[in-house]
């Protein structure tokens, strides 16, 4: 992210061939919020770290944020590292599209994933 102008001609040249872009990790690292105005942005994923904090009673305030800043500016979002159905719920209820984590498989061989597509999604 050294030159911003190159990742954006990079960014464009992969949007042509049909990419989507997506932050991974959203608000940790290298995530800064710049990018949202500097580059084209489909999607942001939000850290695992933030997910794994929500529990009963929590205040999942920046996850809501998050979600809420996704939607205003016409985003989709997913939770990263859901691991237990009541982070799931707690998700739900702040109306998160998309969930991703444990909870719904582990890391598997491609050949595996046919048979995990067949069944009845979690979500």
């Amino acid at each position: 992210m050294e030159s911003a102008q190159e990742s954006r001609d990079t960014l464009a040249k992969l949007r042509d061939l049909g990419a989507r872009m997506c932050i991974d990790d959203f608000g940790t690292g290298y995530s800064s919020l710049n990018y949202l105005h500097d580059f084209d942005i489909d999607s942001l994923k939000i850290d695992r770290s933030f997910v794994s904090r929500m529990a009963a009673g929590s205040r999942p305030e920046i996850v809501q944020t998050i979600v809420d800043l996704s939607r205003s500016l016409g985003m989709s979002v997913t939770a990263e590292g859901v691991e237990t159905e009541e982070q799931l719920a707690q998700l739900r209820e702040l109306d998160c599209e998309l969930a991703q984590g444990f909870l719904f498989a582990r890391p598997m061989p491609p050949a595996d994933v046919e048979a995990l597509l067949g069944r009845d999604p979690i979500w």
